[in-house]
């Protein structure tokens, strides 16, 4: 808190402005150069936040993070601004004018919300969060529309606002949570927020079970840029019992239909990697049925077809070579072919991918991909390129 205080000061905002793009190994001169100047505890919690702003550009962009403030567990732990804007939108879209924020963290949702035009009560517990959060809020001109509150969320009436967002804490002292339960509050608290709420979104692990989630919400998995992020379950919205898949950038969203698994089928011209999100949401099915294929193995989720068909919810290859696994095999097949650029995927296989690299030392100027995985249930490599169109349009 004293850190922040300092920070917020006309002395504090100057020198962070001066230390912006401090690389870590220039930390000790800057530092004993700004001394001469400046009190010795303003110039340290300058360069930490400095660093700390300098890792959150990644989620929040370089401009939003050079007037934010952050704390390491608020880098950490708060939502890709990308994703944050995609779940504001569908708040405003369903009609929302405003929300409560549970475990608000530093604002990173708060932000997003109110710059879809939603007024927001942020609420957290820990008063230097909130005081980050309430800093955040001024330096990018939303104080006007959100209200940061420090309290228990356990002990917040929301009953004046549209809709309640709920993003428990998932990580403690030993690391992350895994146990919905252990989460604070607890997804059953969270839950019951929810169910009182006009319309609500709880953010939670992408890994949590199906038969978790409580048969009067929606649940979404969400990726960005090919890494899963989170799931939401979204209540009040009319679509309790509903599973969908979200891409973004896009965003690209894939509804569940309820089909079958989809039938294992002899390996074809093309194999398909779904996205992760399609995969946490038990969509591979929809995917299958998109690209005409079937399953490598009744338990791995790889999708192979004879035709190439574009889809945004899988990565297509194009395989040249189906293998049984074996090293020396791959090895001599990669030294033929000149492959020194191997990328290395699994699924259903022990074998770590750059165990595998160091073992076969690709060398030459081609790129292959080799995917460890079961066919029919035994151990098999298959090798092959990222499928490009061909024909008429073809890039």
């Amino acid at each position: 808190m004293n850190d922040l205080a300092l920070l917020l000061t006309p002395e504090g905002r100057a020198l962070l402005d001066e230390v912006r793009d401090t690389a870590p190994a220039q930390e000790l001169a800057v530092a004993t150069r700004l001394r001469r100047d400046h009190p010795a505890e303003l110039v340290s919690a300058a360069l930490g936040q400095a660093r700390l702003r300098q890792r959150a550009a990644a989620k929040f962009g370089a401009e939003d993070a050079g007037r934010m403030f952050f704390t390491p567990d608020g880098v950490e732990q708060s939502t890709r601004a990308r994703v944050a804007a995609y779940r504001a939108r569908r708040f405003a879209e369903l009609g929302v004018t405003s929300v409560a924020d549970l475990c608000c963290g530093i604002g990173g949702d708060a932000i997003a919300l109110a710059r879809a035009g939603i007024r927001v009560l942020a609420v957290d517990r820990d008063p230097v969060t909130a005081a980050v959060a309430r800093a955040n809020a001024d330096a990018l001109g939303l104080a006007g529309l959100i209200e940061v509150r420090e309290a228990d969320v356990t002990e917040v009436d929301t009953a004046g606002y549209d809709a309640v967002f709920v993003d428990p804490a998932r990580r403690g002292g030993r690391g992350r949570i895994f146990d919905p339960e252990a989460y604070s509050p607890p997804l059953s608290w969270a839950v019951g927020a929810a169910r009182s709420a006009p319309r609500a979104a709880l953010k939670i692990a992408p890994g949590i079970p199906h038969e978790a989630v409580p048969t009067e919400a929606g649940a979404e998995w969400i990726s960005d840029g090919g890494d899963v992020k989170e799931a939401v379950l979204w209540f009040g919205t009319g679509a309790a019992g509903t599973v969908r898949a979200t891409l973004l950038p896009g965003p690209r969203t894939l509804p569940g239909r309820g089909l079958p698994d989809p039938q294992v089928r002899a390996v074809g011209r093309y194999l398909y990697e779904p996205d992760g999100a399609v995969i946490r949401a038990h969509l591979v099915a929809e995917v299958a049925e998109e690209v005409g294929g079937g399953l490598l193995d009744a338990t791995i989720a790889y999708v192979t077809a004879d035709e190439l068909r574009p889809t945004a919810f899988a990565s297509a290859y194009e395989i040249t070579d189906r293998l049984p696994f074996n090293v020396k095999r791959l090895k001599a097949l990669l030294r033929e072919r000149e492959v020194g650029i191997l990328t290395v995927k699994k699924r259903g296989s022990a074998v770590e991918p750059e165990e595998l690299r160091r073992k076969v030392r690709p060398q030459g100027p081609h790129a292959a991909t080799v995917f460890l995985t079961r066919v029919a249930g035994a151990p098999t490599m298959l090798i092959g390129s990222p499928a490009r169109p061909s024909g008429p349009g073809a890039a």
